[in-house]
């Protein structure tokens, strides 16, 4: 391990402005340089670190690579009244997600529940931005997607299933409800982030070569992730990875490629799936909605346990990170902050 590392504040605007310069100086168009700078931003914003800034490295890497083509836009094919399917030629991720998003708005009016099923396509960050856009709309979301095989089977101790996330969004006010969750106990982006910290891990995260229980990044990165809740974890990551495989035409285990490593084609895949309330409940639509915050309200105003200031909704936590951080500027790791100035130098 090594020591704890310091950390300096940088305003968003400012980490935004270094993302986009030099993913537009590796070939990316402004557009889609701001859309990938904005997702990554986003994650340290809402206190994701592992989905931010520290994936910029790999990304330019990857395109020098070849693995990653920074102007791809993506292909959208409708195969279904309510099936979408999306070839994101092998470019950012964001840039297919929001393709994607904004095809399935168009349709799912008329067809009450909308499907897309991307491949060959780059991580897509966060799921919460992307859960947000769609709740902002009124309509409600559940995302999957798949990754690289980190975590160990409940019982075994060699990485064979992916972080595999799942997000769901439900409109309310003042705020959408947003659950943005990983079927891992951390994620490797996280992990990283301790290590560049200089911090240990929470008990239970992670394993190491040997299968025994670490909070050392660096054996962790050895070893594998530990499903969240152990078979009941490790029972949902497998059931989203076969069911975006089979509906998106992407690899299984450790077949998935293209979010960590710097040379392989990028083989995850990503499913998003749009609802409009009004297709099953018409004209009744507020008084449901009126309902749902009635009873998110009721969940953040219940008597809390010992020594827990208050409870909160999911949602609730990134969204206060986020604005403290807007006010503040976002903590960045010294030597992390340093490494991306010399990459926006360097002019990639």
């Amino acid at each position: 391990m090594t020591a704890a590392t310091t950390e300096l504040r940088v305003d968003a605007q400012r980490a935004r402005r270094l993302g986009e310069a030099v993913l537009h100086a590796a070939g990316a168009p402004a557009a889609h340089a701001a859309m990938q700078a904005g997702a990554l931003v986003e994650g340290d914003l809402r206190g994701r670190p592992s989905h931010g800034l520290q994936r910029l490295p790999t990304l330019v890497q990857r395109i020098r690579a070849g693995v990653l083509d920074p102007a791809a836009t993506a292909a959208l094919r409708w195969t279904g009244e309510a099936f979408l399917a999306v070839d994101g030629r092998d470019g950012f991720g964001p840039v297919a997600a929001n393709a994607a998003i904004d095809a399935l708005a168009e349709r799912v009016p008329r067809s009450g529940i909308a499907l897309a099923a991307i491949r060959r396509s780059g991580h897509i960050g966060m799921l919460a931005p992307y859960l947000e856009r769609i709740c902002a709309a009124g309509f409600a979301a559940i995302v999957l997607t798949t990754s690289e095989a980190l975590v160990h089977p409940a019982g075994g101790r060699t990485a064979l299933v992916g972080t595999n996330p799942i997000g769901i969004g439900v409109p309310a006010k003042p705020q959408p409800f947003v659950l943005d969750m990983s079927t891992a106990a951390i994620s490797a982006g996280e992990i990283i982030a301790h290590a560049h910290r200089g911090a240990t891990l929470p008990q239970g995260r992670a394993v190491d070569e040997a299968g025994r229980p670490t909070t050392d990044p660096e054996r962790a990165l050895a070893g594998a992730i530990s499903p969240f809740g152990g078979a009941k974890g490790y029972g949902l990551g497998v059931g989203f990875e076969l069911l975006v495989a089979l509906l998106s035409a992407t690899a299984l285990g450790r077949d998935v490629h293209g979010t960590l490593d710097v040379d392989q084609l990028a083989t995850k895949g990503d499913v998003l799936i749009v609802l409009d309330p009004r297709a099953s409940v018409g004209d009744a639509v507020a008084s449901v909605a009126s309902r749902i915050d009635d009873y998110l309200d009721e969940l953040r105003a219940a008597p809390t346990a010992p020594g827990v200031p208050a409870v909160l909704v999911p949602g609730d936590r990134m969204r206060g990170a986020r604005a403290r951080r807007q006010r503040d500027g976002i903590p960045y790791p010294a030597a992390l902050w340093a490494q991306l100035e010399r990459l926006e130098e360097s002019d990639v």
